[in-house]
């Protein structure tokens, strides 16, 4: 049996260790979905979580995961918008510092929430590459510990608690449905789902325009992101070594889906299940409406993580 860097164990005791500290999101329904879907859709609405995504789940757990003289010194992360602010706050909380690299793209609604969290924001050039060189130099000066975005066990567990949330409150799902970016919120849907029901199926929703996971899934083998393009800015970073284990052993299919689907899947959410979500939740509900996911068989009732709901308002995609 394949050993993974996160259990179910280890999803059910950073629950224990989050609760009364993380907001448990409402489950929700619209009928107009359900309707298009051809099936019940059920939405954990991670939009409405501290930070405004999932994210500060994953990024709580690992904070308060350290002991008071490593966490004094501080956490150090790079991400571009969710996971930033997601650290920001939880470093906040325990009333550490928190040194965050951000690319010079990042939107400017979540760098100023980093900012309005109290991080201290450290710009980059836009490349994996550079972030990671900038987070190197921050480490190494304020001694520091790192907080991957997704790659590393206590935020995988942390992210999972959404899933064990969502099958709480609606046990009998067919097929549970996440977006995958880095990988921490699917590979955590995949312990916690299928660790409580083996026979749930699980499905990751990525962007045609930044595919790895799906080339990866059909390839057999890790495959790098190259070049993304997407307006989901939240899924741009490729697999990590932690979570793409998991996703290669547990996850069905990842299901692509175009920009057009994406931003129409987004507006679709806003006005008839008034869900304020960014376009990186989109991608999941443009999965559930696509003819790909529509044609598959013997999934009556579909839990969709909302990832987030963290948008720039200055700059929707369909003004």
């Amino acid at each position: 049996m394949t050993a993974y860097a996160v259990d179910l164990e280890a999803i059910q005791a950073a629950d224990r260790r989050l609760a009364g500290i993380v907001h448990r999101t409402p489950v929700l329904t619209c009928a107009t979905l359900d309707r298009l879907a051809g099936r019940r859709l059920f939405f954990k609405c991670e939009n409405f979580q501290k930070a405004g995504a999932f994210k500060f789940r994953g990024a709580t757990n690992a904070v308060l995961k350290l002991d008071a003289g490593t966490a004094s010194r501080g956490v150090v992360t790079h991400s571009s918008g969710n996971h930033a602010q997601a650290l920001a706050l939880a470093a906040r909380m325990q009333g550490i510092p928190a040194h965050i690299v951000m690319p010079s793209t990042a939107s400017p609604v979540k760098r100023r929430a980093v900012e309005g969290y109290g991080g201290q924001v450290i710009a980059c050039e836009p490349t994996l590459a550079a972030r990671e060189t900038t987070a190197a130099a921050v480490l190494a000066r304020t001694g520091g510990t790192l907080i991957p975005p997704y790659d590393h066990p206590h935020v995988i567990a942390g992210q999972g608690t959404a899933t064990l949330e969502l099958l709480e409150e609606v046990p009998a799902l067919d097929a549970l449905v996440a977006p995958v970016g880095g990988g921490g919120l699917l590979a955590g849907t995949c312990i916690a789902g299928r660790g409580i029901n083996s026979t749930v199926r699980v499905f990751g929703a990525e962007p045609l325009g930044a595919d790895d996971a799906a080339r990866s899934l059909s390839a057999g083998r890790l495959l790098p992101q190259t070049g993304p393009r997407t307006i989901a800015d939240g899924l741009l970073t490729s697999l990590g070594e932690l979570t793409w284990p998991i996703i290669r052993d547990q996850v069905e299919a990842i299901v692509t889906v175009t920009e057009e689907e994406i931003v129409q899947a987004m507006r679709l959410t806003w006005e008839r299940a008034k869900l304020l979500i960014e376009p990186s939740s989109a991608v999941a509900v443009a999965v559930v409406l696509s003819a790909t996911f529509r044609a598959l068989p013997g999934l009556e009732r579909v839990g969709i993580l909302l990832s987030g709901g963290n948008v720039n308002l200055d700059r929707l995609p369909w003004q």
